[in-house]
């Protein structure tokens, strides 16, 4: 099997799992309070991750004291990214809030120009802004569903955003499991300080509930799996289209156990979100390959 092929299977294997894990915590819902359903799902998943990172010899956070402050600035993003994501999936069709984050590629290049001062010439900052509107479609403010979790998931994009910018500073030698665990840690810790203040929250644990949680805790294990061991085969560019596969097993999915299915505006924002997401990662590998040539030269 090529590399490139293997990539794509790996890509689509991991956002199947990270879909998964969403139907599985959607499927718990409100049945359990969102801070106790972070600390038990957290507690699982540091737990699998810590074992998956030992067996892959990565478990190694010897690192300096800037990529201390950047992995735990990225942590503190994701226990805001978590917060939003999970309220809004809880509310939201899960079709349309996955549809929302495919957005992501769009506003990391944009963060990318704005912070990092990276050059985006005029048709990638087209590209954003038709993305946007796309996404403007999916959520569409003033219609008959919009409601604060669509403002929810939004706030998801931006703090999912700011914590993949944050890892950006990264010295290349500081494992990505690591980097994972930490923020995996941050969530949970955040969780646990919230039940804390307030313990009469907490709710027994159904049979259900349980399994379903176990569920998401391995296939959440899953998504950070194939996501490390796609960037080990193939190229970046080639794969990365492939992340899309998320929406359409999201669509499935939703369609499946729920019966929701995106009307025709959603339908179109999110082909405009998927086009203009994939003209970005197509015009970011032209530049690369024009600029890997000028050094060549």
């Amino acid at each position: 099997m090529q590399d490139n092929t293997r990539g794509a299977l790996l890509m689509m294997a991991g956002m199947a799992c990270f879909v998964c894990n969403d139907t599985c915590l959607k499927l718990i819902g409100t049945d359990m309070p969102l801070q106790q359903l972070l600390l038990l799902r957290g507690t699982l998943t540091i737990a699998l991750m810590v074992a998956l990172a030992a067996s892959l010899g990565q478990l190694n956070f010897r690192m300096s004291g800037k990529d201390w402050t950047w992995a735990n600035i990225r942590g503190l993003a994701e226990v805001g990214a978590a917060y939003f994501f999970l309220t809004a999936l809880f509310n939201m069709p899960l079709a349309n809030l996955t549809a929302v984050l495919q957005a992501l590629p769009l506003a990391i290049t944009l963060a990318g120009a704005v912070f990092l001062r990276e050059r985006v010439g005029w048709r990638r900052w087209s590209a954003i802004l038709i993305g946007f509107v796309g996404v403007m479609l999916i959520v569409q403010p003033g219609g008959d569903g919009f409601n604060i979790y669509s403002v929810y998931g939004l706030l998801a994009v931006g703090f999912v955003t700011l914590r993949d910018m944050c890892a950006r500073p990264l010295s290349k030698d500081v494992p990505s499991m690591v980097v994972a665990i930490i923020g995996a840690v941050g969530v949970t810790a955040a969780a646990g300080l919230v039940l804390l203040w307030d313990t009469s929250v907490w709710q027994p644990v159904s049979l259900r509930n349980g399994i379903l949680m176990t569920m998401a805790g391995f296939f959440l294990l899953g998504g950070y799996y194939f996501s490390v061991a796609v960037m080990r085969v193939g190229e970046v560019s080639f794969t990365s289209g492939f992340r899309y596969t998320g929406l359409i097993w999201a669509l499935i999915i939703g369609w499946f156990i729920w019966g929701d299915w995106p009307d025709v505006v959603t339908w179109i924002g999110i082909l405009i979100v998927v086009a203009s997401g994939a003209f970005t990662f197509w015009r970011e590998r032209a530049v690369k390959q024009v600029t890997a040539d000028k050094v060549a030269g």
